[in-house]
């Protein structure tokens, strides 16, 4: 990973531990978590294709994608690697955490409370993916 990367998923585990530890609990950080869990989908997302060396060299993840169904989402993907999506073993499993982050960004963002098992929910599908991405 390069240095700006590492930089920005450190930022969001940085943002995640203060959630979990605040006395006021993490619904007090859902704006920030709205933000920095879909950063964090995204540059894992990208780190993952880097990592398998198989991503278009100056191309990039963008957030938006997430939220499409995975069918559209594999079409967009498709062309920007230089592999079949199939050799990709991990890659349904980041999607599907992906979506479920992304298409409850803007809810979390802009909208009203959530319950706290929702964004607790999120940011254990965060770092299940992080921890099997850093594992692969």
């Amino acid at each position: 990973m390069k240095n700006k990367e590492i930089e920005q998923i450190d930022e969001v585990i940085d943002e995640i531990e203060s959630a979990l530890k605040d006395p006021k609990g993490i619904s007090s950080h859902q704006k920030r978590l709205a933000f920095c869990l879909s950063l964090g989908i995204t540059e894992l997302l990208e780190n993952y294709l880097n990592k398998k060396e198989v991503l278009k060299k100056g191309y990039r993840i963008n957030h938006q994608w997430l939220k499409k169904s995975k069918d559209n989402l594999k079409t967009i993907l498709a062309e920007k690697i230089t592999t079949s999506l199939d050799k990709m073993n991990k890659l349904d499993k980041i999607l599907d955490i992906a979506y479920k982050i992304e298409s409850k960004r803007n809810e979390l963002a802009y909208g009203g409370p959530v319950s706290e098992d929702l964004l607790k929910n999120l940011i254990d599908g965060f770092l299940e993916i992080k921890k099997e991405i850093e594992n692969d």
